[in-house]
């Protein structure tokens, strides 16, 4: 799974890719490193961005999926962590990241 074309919508493009493409870029490597077998990957992939202030900017990234049960987190500093709801959808023949609103 998720080893085809990736394409992204406009909310991503936006929202995501355009204010820190490394959290973009990160998300597509939370799911080709996953710690499961290549064939126990869900067709959804969940990402939940939690953008942390302080001292430090964080950048919290929650990666979960239904079957089989799948769930890390991850955080990392950035100047511009985002807050937002993400699905990556593998058709078998292309990939798709997508705001949830834009499901």
């Amino acid at each position: 799974m998720f080893q085809n074309d990736r394409y992204m919508t406009c909310g991503i493009k936006e929202k995501i890719n355009e204010k820190n493409p490394l959290t973009f870029l990160l998300l597509w490597d939370l799911i080709d490193n996953m710690d499961i077998a290549e064939n126990e990957k869900d067709y959804l992939q969940i990402f939940v961005l939690r953008a942390k202030f302080g001292k430090k900017n964080m950048q919290e990234v929650e990666h979960t999926q239904e079957k089989p049960p799948c769930k890390k987190i991850h955080r990392y500093y950035t100047e511009k962590p985002v807050d937002a709801k993400i699905y990556v959808i593998d058709s078998r023949d292309y990939s798709t990241m997508m705001l949830t609103e834009e499901y």
